[in-house]
C-alpha cells in the first residue's frame, strides 16, 4: 500500500494536505492515535484500499513518539510509507486561530495548576510535544505559503498529479432562469433559431436534422469557436485553482435547440483533455413531463 502520514503543528495545513489526497484518490482518516496506525493500516489492506492517507497531532499525546518505530514497522510489511510535517511560524499560527475563531487542541489540556494555557502557551506546548518527529519526515514549512501553493507541494511529495478536472456542459431555457449552479454562463440566443422552421420546430439540438442545419451557419460555429477558445485559454487557470468541478452552462430560448446543439459540440471537442458530462435542463424536464 501506498501510506502517507500527515502530522505537525495544529494550524499549519493538515486539513489541506488530508483533503487534497482525498481529491486525488486516498481513503483518508483524520486525528487516528498512533497506537491503531498498524491495526488500521492492515484492516484497510485486507479490505482492498491501495492509497491511505492518515492526519495525526498532538491530539494523540505522548503515544505520537511511537510513531517512528510504526513507520518502520509498516516499511517492513513491504507498504511504500511517507511522512510529511507541516509546521509555521508562531504568529502565523496566532494570525490563523484568531482568524477561524477555533480552541487549539493543547488549550483542552489544563496546565499543572489546573489553568486554562493561552493560545501561544499551547502552541509552544506542541512544539515541544510534536519536536520528536519533526525529522521523521519531509518538513514543509507553510507560513508563508498560498493554499494551491501547499497543495501543490503535498502533491510533488506524494507523487500523485492533479485529479481529473470534471467538467459539465449543461443546456438550459432562459425562460426558466438561468441554473444556480453554473460557473460560466454563454447566451446562445444570438444566433438563428431553428425553432422557426417548421420541420425542425418538433426536433431538439440532438436530433441530425437539427444539427446538420446549425452546422451550416457560420455564426453558429464561430460561437462554438469563441467558447471553446475561451474555455481553452482558462481551464488552466482554473486547474491552478485546484477546480475539481466546472460548470459551463449555455442557454437559448427554450433550450432544445441552439443550446443543447452546442452543448454536444464542445462537450466532443473537450473529452479528449478533460472527463466530460453532459445534461441538457430543458429536454429532462420536457422528458420528465412526458413520461
Amino acid at each position: 500500500m501506498r501510506v502517507v502520514l500527515i502530522t505537525g503543528i495544529s494550524g499549519s495545513g493538515k486539513s489541506i494536505a488530508i483533503n487534497v489526497l482525498e481529491d486525488d484518490g486516498f481513503f483518508c482518516i483524520d486525528n487516528l492515535p498512533v497506537r491503531f496506525l498498524h491495526e488500521v493500516i492492515m484492516a484497510l489492506q485486507e479490505a482492498g484500499h491501495e492509497k491511505v492517507a492518515v492526519s495525526i497531532d498532538a491530539r494523540s499525546g505522548d503515544s505520537v513518539a511511537e510513531l517512528r518505530q510504526v513507520v518502520n514497522g509498516l516499511g517492513r510489511f513491504g507498504h511504500d510509507v511517507k511522512v510529511i510535517f507541516l509546521n509555521a511560524r508562531t504568529d502565523t499560527l496566532v494570525q490563523r486561530y484568531s482568524e477561524t475563531r477555533r480552541r487549539h487542541p493543547m488549550a483542552l489540556r489544563a496546565g499543572a495548576d489546573d489553568s486554562t494555557p493561552t493560545l501561544i502557551e499551547s502552541i509552544e506546548r506542541e512544539r515541544e510535544l510534536m519536536s520528536v518527529l519533526q525529522d521523521i519526515g519531509v518538513a514543509l514549512d507553510t507560513s508563508d505559503l498560498h493554499p494551491n501553493v501547499l497543495r501543490s507541494w503535498v502533491r510533488d511529495v506524494v507523487g500523485t498529479g492533479r485529479a481529473s478536472l470534471t467538467l459539465l456542459f449543461e443546456s438550459f431555457a432562459y425562460k426558466y432562469g438561468v441554473p444556480l449552479d453554473a460557473d460560466l454562463v454563454f447566451d446562445v440566443r444570438c444566433l438563428p433559431n431553428p425553432y422557426y422552421n417548421p420541420e425542425l420546430r418538433p426536433m431538439t439540438g440532438l436530433d441530425g436534422p437539427v444539427a446538420e442545419y446549425l452546422e451550416q451557419i457560420p455564426s453558429v460555429q464561430r460561437m462554438i469557436e469563441h467558447i471553446s477558445n475561451f474555455l481553452h485559454t482558462w481551464l488552466p487557470h482554473y486547474i491552478l485553482e485546484n477546480r475539481s468541478y466546472l460548470t459551463v452552462a449555455l442557454g437559448c430560448t427554450g433550450g432544445q435547440h441552439r443550446s443543447v446543439y452546442c452543448v454536444e459540440e464542445l462537450a466532443r471537442r473537450f473529452r479528449r483533455i478533460e472527463h466530460v458530462l453532459v445534461r441538457h435542463r430543458a429536454l429532462a424536464s420536457r422528458q420528465a413531463t412526458l413520461t
